[in-house]
């Protein structure tokens, strides 16, 4: 199979043509998380030609992910998404070199990970790690391709790319300069597997134009698309907030949630000791997420939403563990319970089942 063959419908584009297609062999890009956005913009991506792509993704495939990320199946739960990932684009895309990375991206690895690519693409569901990529790439001058989610909602835009004048387009603190950490991600609010393969594509959509040349990339813009009206407005954006200043934030912020950091360290629990605990007659467990996949039994489901702690009955004589997916939102649970029952053993599981090994 040559590559003319495989990318003939692509190539037939006067706008694309060889050449087009020979940009498209020669450029890498990374994808940073492997899930309901990251994974189909992986496999669209190498299917459209594009010669490097590198994976990032710390988690598992969870059988509660299957309904939008489609590139998974049930014989991969509970196996590593990028290396699954991997394995699928490299079956279909012949020309496409792909790597992966199995670890989290962090403050420490992200100028490593990004330092040989031509664009990063943001396919996380994590805030702390949109501003993470936002400010390398910036301090790096790398485009930054940005997609979200939020139910029925949808944002993409391309942050930092170099202009005609030598300037770079605004990126993801000109959009939103304070970063909001109560925001809900899919796993908290729900979302609809239609709006995550549109927001991905579109997405895809502006890495193949960054590359290519043609049309206009959604450079100074904030496309917001609604699923379930079919509309979408673009949000002009100005380029404010500069290199230098991005560089002070970035040497001083740790982009560990804010949450985790103020979070009374007498309230917590680890998952060692919470080990230790299980089967104890006086150890009571919530779980504060729904269809959560525990690794031991909990005595009540009751939605972080939904929750009040004047509805909970209690016994003064047990220890309460409030637990979720990542610590975050049990926290919640745990300080309700405790400004209710001020003397009641209440127990939050540091980082979640996340960090139950």
């Amino acid at each position: 199979m040559n590559k003319n063959q495989l990318f003939k419908r692509q190539i037939t584009l006067s706008e694309i043509g060889e050449v087009g297609q020979k940009k498209l062999q020669n450029a890498s890009v990374l994808v940073v998380g492997c899930g309901g956005l990251g994974s189909p913009i992986a496999v669209y991506l190498a299917s459209s030609g594009i010669g490097k792509i590198h994976l990032v993704d710390f988690d598992t495939v969870d059988v509660t992910n299957l309904h939008r990320q489609v590139f998974y199946s049930l014989e991969d739960v509970n196996k590593p998404k990028a290396a699954v990932l991997s394995t699928f684009i490299k079956k279909r895309a012949p020309f496409t070199e792909v790597n992966f990375t199995n670890k989290p991206i962090v403050k420490e690895n992200v100028f490593e990970l990004i330092e040989n690519v031509d664009i990063v693409v943001d396919g996380t569901d994590s805030l702390l790690t949109k501003y993470l990529l936002n400010d390398a790439c910036v301090i790096k001058k790398k485009p930054l391709v940005y997609g979200s989610l939020y139910k029925f909602d949808g944002y993409v835009s391309t942050f930092n790319v170099l202009q005609k004048d030598g300037t770079y387009s605004a990126n993801l603190r000109d959009a939103f300069p304070k970063m909001t950490t109560d925001i809900p991600n899919c796993e908290e609010a729900g979302t609809l597997n239609s709006i995550v393969g549109m927001i991905a594509t579109q997405q895809v959509n502006e890495v193949l134009k960054l590359i290519t040349g043609i049309g206009k990339p959604l450079a100074n813009e904030l496309l917001i698309y609604n699923s379930l009206q079919n509309t979408q407005l673009k949000m002009k954006l100005k380029p404010i907030v500069i290199k230098d200043k991005i560089a002070k934030i970035f040497k001083i912020q740790t982009y560990v949630d804010i949450a985790c950091s103020t979070q009374n360290p007498d309230w917590q629990i680890s998952a060692q000791e919470l080990k230790s605990k299980l089967g104890d007659d006086n150890l009571e467990i919530i779980a504060v997420l729904n269809d959560l996949k525990l690794p031991f039994k909990v005595q009540k489901t009751i939605h972080i939403s939904t929750f009040d702690a004047n509805k909970v009955v209690v016994d003064k004589n047990k220890t309460y563990v409030m637990v979720c997916q990542r610590g975050f939102n049990s926290y919640k649970a745990t300080e309700k319970l405790k400004k209710r029952y001020p003397d009641l053993n209440v127990l939050n599981l540091t980082g979640g089942i996340s960090n139950f090994k």
